[in-house]
């Protein structure tokens, strides 16, 4: 698969997976870890909008600062090697813990950066992981609906919803749009 270069001062959906299905994250602290990685090696050069990290694969909407490509995906180079690196260590094991290098999909408009925050947002109730997404703790949800300190984008984020209860409306909204779809499959 070609990758497009990173560019700077863009919107990018940023998601990967463990490889061959496997799980990424063993245990609460490799969350942890994982977003301490992701201050130290992107918090530099990209905003983060929002994050959902599952048990085998994760999604980032971040939006890069003014770099050049090389020092963008140098960036997340470092931040998935060093989280690997780590996990292979910790739990001897070898090889290669994500399945590619990073997927990334350029976020050209508003509608669709929208609809993209839902989607990461509501990723753990779709993937069973959980059956309510606000208390989900490897979202960036719960950060969204507080009003303590944060390194997420939460009011730019919030803006593009108009405000924090339309915010809400809109997650709730789009999942029980969801529901409905299923159970319509199953009632086929």
């Amino acid at each position: 698969m070609k990758y497009e270069p990173l560019q700077a001062n863009k919107f990018y959906h940023i998601y990967n997976r463990g490889n061959n299905g496997e799980n990424i994250f063993i245990e609460d602290r490799n969350y942890t870890f994982f977003l301490s990685l992701i201050q130290k090696y992107i918090l530099p050069i990209a905003e983060i909008h929002a994050y959902c990290l599952l048990k085998n694969h994760f999604h980032l909407l971040i939006k890069t600062l003014n770099f050049e490509n090389k020092i963008l995906s140098k960036s997340f180079s470092n931040l998935f090697n060093a989280y690997a690196k780590a996990i292979n260590k910790a739990y001897d094991r070898n090889g290669s813990l994500f399945q590619d290098r990073f997927s990334r999909i350029q976020i050209k408009n508003d509608e669709y950066l929208k609809q993209l925050i839902l989607y990461i947002h509501l990723n753990p109730s779709h993937h069973g992981f959980t059956t309510n997404f606000e208390n989900y703790k490897y979202s960036s949800f719960i950060a969204m609906m507080s009003t303590a300190k944060t390194l997420l984008k939460r009011d730019d984020v919030l803006e593009l919803f108009d405000d924090i209860s339309n915010f809400r409306f809109m997650h709730y909204k789009r999942q029980q749009e969801i529901f409905e779809k299923k159970s319509e499959l199953y009632l086929e």
